[in-house]
C-alpha cells in the first residue's frame, strides 16, 4: 500500500480550493468510506455491520486489513476514513500521540464494558495461578512463554513491557507473536491435555463461552484496572466529521454491545459464516437497532436513511 505524506495532503487540498472546485465535487471524497481493519473478529463484525449500513445509505466502502500502527498512520495520511477498533486505554500508546496532534480524531465510544488483559486455562487457575505475580514460580509449565497475537498490537506491546521491565518476575520470559486464529488454535490444542498456557484473553470474544477460561488480576500498571477493563471508540482521520458530516453522524450514532458482538464473532468463527453474511443476517433479525444508528442521517442522496437500509437488506 502506498502511503501519501501530509505534506503532499495538504498541498493538493489547497490546490483544490484555489482552482474553486465547486462544493459539489469536494463532496464526491466522501462517496467512498475507508475503513481500517486490523484483523480481529471483533472489529471484522462491527466493520461489517457499519459497511452494510452504510451501502445500503448508497456510499460505497472498502475495508483494508492492516496492522494497529498501520491503521493510525493510515488515518493520518489520509489512506484512511475509519477505524471502530479503539480500544482505551490499552491502545493509548499507540493512537493518542495521533489524536493529540490532529491526525485522527477520537469519537463517541461504540462499546462499554470489554476486556482485555492475560488469561489462563480455568485449570491452570484452579491449580493457583489466578495472578500474573503467580506465573513466575511456574515458569517450566508455561515454558516461560506468553502467546499474543499479531506483532506490533498493543496487547503485545504491553506483554513485551512487562517483560522488559521485569516485571512480576518474568523477565527472561518469551512473548509469543501469533495472530488470533493462531493463539486460539494453540489453546485448543493444549486444553484437551490440560497443558499449561498464559495468552492474551478479551471479551466480547467467543473464547469466552468455548472454553472455560479465567483472567488473571494484578496486571493493572500495564491492561489498567477491572481486569482490563476497556472502552471501544470509534476513530476518523483527522477532520472527516466535519467534512463527510452525513457519515460522521453515523459513526457517533453506532454503539454495540457485548452481546451483539459475542452472538456476530460466533457466527463468523464457529460457524463460518462470512462476516458480511453475518452481518446482514444480524440486521435483518434485529433492524429495530437501525432507528437509533440512522436517527438524522440520510442516504446519499438526501432520502431519509432508515427505509433505504431497511429495503436494501430485504
Amino acid at each position: 500500500m502506498s502511503l501519501s505524506t501530509p505534506s503532499h495532503s495538504r498541498w493538493l487540498g489547497a490546490l483544490v480550493l484555489a482552482a474553486g472546485v465547486p462544493a459539489t465535487a469536494l463532496a464526491q471524497q466522501c462517496d467512498t468510506v475507508r475503513f481500517a481493519e486490523v484483523g480481529w473478529t471483533d472489529i471484522t463484525a462491527t466493520t461489517a455491520l457499519t459497511t452494510e449500513v452504510l451501502e445500503g445509505l448508497g456510499y460505497d466502502t472498502r475495508v483494508d486489513t492492516v496492522s494497529v500502527p498501520i491503521a493510525y498512520s493510515g488515518m493520518k495520511n489520509n489512506d484512511f476514513d475509519v477505524f471502530l477498533g479503539n480500544w482505551m486505554p490499552t491502545m493509548a500508546s499507540i493512537s493518542d500521540k495521533y489524536v493529540e496532534g490532529g491526525g485522527v480524531d477520537r469519537l463517541d465510544a461504540n462499546l462499554e464494558g470489554a476486556k482485555y488483559t492475560l488469561a489462563v486455562p480455568q485449570y491452570v487457575y484452579d491449580a493457583g495461578v489466578t495472578s500474573v505475580t503467580d506465573l513466575a514460580e511456574h515458569a517450566e509449565k508455561f515454558d516461560s512463554d506468553i502467546h499474543g497475537i499479531e506483532a506490533g498490537n498493543d496487547g503485545n506491546q504491553m506483554i513485551q513491557g512487562m517483560i522488559d521491565d521485569g516485571a512480576y518476575g518474568l523477565d527472561g520470559w518469551n512473548l509469543v507473536d501469533s495472530s488470533e486464529a493462531g493463539m486460539l488454535s494453540e489453546l485448543k490444542a493444549r486444553t484437551p491435555n490440560e497443558k499449561w498456557m498464559v495468552f492474551l484473553g478479551w471479551e466480547p470474544h467467543p473464547m469466552n463461552s468455548n472454553f472455560d477460561m479465567a483472567y488473571l488480576a494484578d496486571a493493572d500498571d500495564y491492561f489498567g484496572p477491572d481486569l482490563g477493563g476497556a472502552t471501544v471508540y470509534t476513530n476518523t482521520r483527522g477532520g472527516y466529521v466535519e467534512e463527510c458530516a452525513n457519515v460522521g453522524q453515523l459513526l457517533n450514532n453506532l454503539t454495540f454491545t457485548l452481546e451483539m458482538e459475542n452472538e456476530l464473532m460466533a457466527d463468523i468463527m464457529d460457524d463460518g459464516q462470512k462476516p458480511r453474511e453475518a452481518a446482514r443476517a444480524y440486521l435483518q433479525e434485529n433492524d429495530d437497532i437501525l432507528d437509533e444508528w440512522l436517527d438524522g442521517v440520510t442516504t446519499r442522496d438526501g432520502e431519509p436513511g432508515a427505509p433505504a437500509v431497511r429495503a436494501a437488506l430485504n
